[in-house]
């Protein structure tokens, strides 16, 4: 069996117990099952996002970064790539990545966010298609939707001189931190949920309800939804509906990843 996909089934199991356990004494929703609507489709997208989408992202980063490259005069290769170049390239390391969370985070507020214009929602309309959210729909997410967003970070980070190991040391962190943030708890973080993400916080973004739409586009920091006026944080509420709002995705996992290319199913504003 291949290593890789031998990795994803013991993470899978670990965190199905895991998040098992930490929903069941801290349910966002009570009453929702494990194998709740949409289990076998999330089970696919576990599966075929890191193995099949995310490999498709890399090849289309690399050449989206070749010409960024040629302009600047870079040498394209690993050992060039991988040192960084620049003013960044003499900070130090932990300044280098205090720097890639925050502007990583800023970018994808506004990449998010222009995922909800009516030009690029049916493609992030898979994501929030889940009607039962737990940690599992974090990985339901349509490859062009994670290409785009690949690449609007990683083209202004290795143009501005920012080392790529150094970005991809944070990676796994912001993934299993999405998976969290997604997850069916109840946690808000109290006041520190005004400054960090909380499960709550993202939830309200998956909400159907009315005064949730198009709010909480941040990963990692509300302080840009403040800033920008897409915060909503309503005190001791949490949110019961999810779903896309309207309700055009298939259920199926072909059927989302052909949805986008429909005519059917536009953004209602």
């Amino acid at each position: 069996m291949d290593k890789q996909l031998l990795q994803l089934i013991v993470v899978f199991f670990i965190l199905t117990a895991v998040f098992w356990l930490i929903e069941f004494a801290w349910p966002g929703v009570r009453g929702q099952k494990v194998m709740r609507r949409g289990f076998d489709t999330d089970v696919l997208y576990w599966f075929f996002t890191p193995l099949v989408t995310k490999a498709v992202s890399k090849l289309a980063v690399l050449i989206a970064l070749v010409p960024v490259l040629l302009l600047l005069g870079r040498k394209i290769d690993a050992q060039s790539l991988a040192a960084g170049y620049g003013p960044v390239h003499s900070l130090p390391t932990w300044l280098q990545v205090v720097l890639i969370v925050v502007l990583g985070d800023f970018i994808g507020y506004w990449v998010h966010r222009g995922f909800h214009s009516r030009r690029l929602w049916k493609f992030h309309a898979v994501h929030h298609s889940s009607s039962q959210l737990n940690w599992l729909s974090a990985l339901r997410l349509h490859p062009v939707n994670d290409i785009v967003a690949r690449i609007c970070q990683a083209v202004p980070f290795v143009a501005l001189g920012f080392s790529p190991m150094v970005i991809a040391a944070y990676v796994p962190f912001l993934t299993f931190y999405a998976i969290l943030l997604h997850a069916n708890v109840s946690w808000s973080y109290g006041p520190l949920g005004h400054l960090i993400a909380s499960p709550t916080f993202h939830r309200w973004h998956h909400s159907n309800e009315d005064d949730a739409a198009d709010k909480n586009f941040a990963g990692l920091f509300p302080i840009f939804d403040r800033l920008f006026g897409t915060l909503y944080l309503p005190k001791d509420e949490r949110p019961k509906t999810f779903g896309a709002p309207d309700d055009a995705v298939p259920d199926n996992f072909w059927g989302q990843m052909t949805y986008p290319f429909r005519s059917d199913g536009v953004r209602l504003e």
